[in-house]
């Protein structure tokens, strides 16, 4: 005989799961934000950048911004002096790709 599925109980440990995706991408942005310095500029204009980046339609300069991103990321970046480690590719800089999976 086989065993009955309990949707319900399925259902919560999915809405869980995204409950807990989501919290760790807020928690990832949060961090990219202190990494960058950008928790250093009033909410407005924080707000107005990110509006900006993503409201721009034109490619060449959404390629700029994904390869200043790269190179912060790299290690080349505004606080890469204060690393240590050679190359700057931590387990936990990962990228903004990822967070968003």
């Amino acid at each position: 005989m086989r065993k009955t599925r309990d949707y319900d109980a399925e259902l919560r440990a999915l809405s869980d799961k995204a409950k807990s995706i989501k919290a760790k991408k807020i928690e990832q942005l949060g961090l990219l934000v202190t990494a960058t310095g950008a928790d250093a500029l009033d909410l407005d204009t924080l707000a107005g950048a990110l509006l900006a980046a993503v409201e721009s339609a034109d490619a060449g300069e959404k390629e700029a911004l994904r390869s200043r991103g790269a190179a912060f990321f790299q290690g080349r970046g505004r606080k890469a002096g204060r690393r240590s480690g050679g190359n700057g590719e931590s387990g936990n800089q990962t990228g903004a790709g990822e967070a968003q999976g």
